[in-house]
C-alpha cells in the first residue's frame, strides 16, 4: 500500500505533464533550441541518463527492464537497442504519445500510460527511475523502492533532488515565478538519511553505486539498490 501523500502528487504530475508541460518537455527533450537555463537542464539529463545506462549491462538480451517514468522515451529506446525487453510506463499519456511516435520501429518496448507500481507490469531483472521520484518525500521514495525491489531481480536505479545549498537557492528563485508558470515542486532530500531508511526497509538488500550530476540548474543525484 503507498501514502496518500505518493498518489496526491502522482496526480499532480500527471495533471501538469498533460495540461501544462507536454509542449515544453517534447522541445527540452528534443534537438530543438532552447534558453540558457533550459540548455543546462537537457545537458543535466542527458549526462544523467548516460550514467544510469552506464549501470546496465551492455547486452540485455533475455533481460526485462522497468523504464518507470519514461517521459518521452529517450531511456527506454537505449535499453531496448541492447536487446532488452521494455516495459516503459509513465503517469502522462501525452509524454507516452510523444515517446511512441520517435521509438524506432522493431523494438521491444511494451508503452504503458500508468503507475509504476502496478502488478500488471509483471516482474523485472532492472528498474531505472530516472527522475521521476524527486517531487516525492524520502518516505514515498522508500515505500516506491521497497515495493519494486519485490518484484527485481537485480537492480533497481533512481534519481533523487539531493539537499544542497545551490538547490535550495533555485527553489527560492522558482518561488517567485508565477504559479501557473512553476512545475510541481521538487523535494530535496537527504541522500545520507535516505540510504538508511533504505536500509531498515530493505533487510537484505544494499545500496550500490551513487553519482551527482550538476550541471546549471539540473542537480540530481543517482542511487544503485541491489534488492
Amino acid at each position: 500500500m503507498v501514502s496518500t501523500t505518493y498518489s496526491q502528487h502522482r496526480g499532480r504530475l500527471e495533471t501538469y505533464f498533460d495540461k501544462t508541460a507536454a509542449k515544453t518537455w517534447e522541445t527540452l527533450t528534443s534537438d530543438a533550441p532552447v534558453s540558457g537555463i533550459r540548455a543546462t537542464v537537457r545537458a543535466g539529463r542527458d549526462a544523467m541518463r548516460d550514467t544510469l545506462l552506464s549501470w546496465l549491462p551492455q547486452d540485455m538480451h533475455g533481460m526485462r527492464l522497468l523504464d518507470a517514468g519514461c517521459g518521452t522515451g529517450a531511456l527506454a529506446v537505449a535499453a531496448a537497442e541492447r536487446g532488452a525487453d521494455v516495459v516503459a510506463v509513465d503517469v502522462a499519456g501525452s509524454l507516452v504519445d510523444i515517446a511512441r511516435r520517435r521509438a524506432p520501429e522493431g523494438l521491444a518496448i511494451d508503452w504503458r500510460v500508468g503507475d509504476m507500481l502496478s502488478h500488471e507490469l509483471g516482474r523485472f531483472d532492472h528498474v531505472v527511475a530516472m527522475d521521476s521520484l524527486i517531487h516525492y518525500p524520502a518516505r514515498d521514495i522508500v515505500r516506491v523502492v521497497e515495493l519494486l525491489a519485490a518484484r527485481t531481480e537485480r537492480s533497481i536505479a533512481f534519481t533523487i533532488a539531493p539537499r544542497t545549498p545551490a538547490l535550495s537557492a533555485m527553489h527560492a528563485i522558482g518561488g517567485l515565478f508565477p504559479r501557473a508558470d512553476r512545475a510541481p515542486a521538487i523535494a530535496p532530500v537527504s541522500p545520507a538519511k535516505l540510504e538508511r531508511m533504505l536500509g531498515d526497509s530493505l533487510p537484505g538488500g544494499h545500496v550500490g553505486r551513487r553519482a551527482r550530476i550538476s550541471k546549471g540548474f539540473y542537480i540530481s543525484q543517482a542511487v544503485e539498490v541491489l534488492p
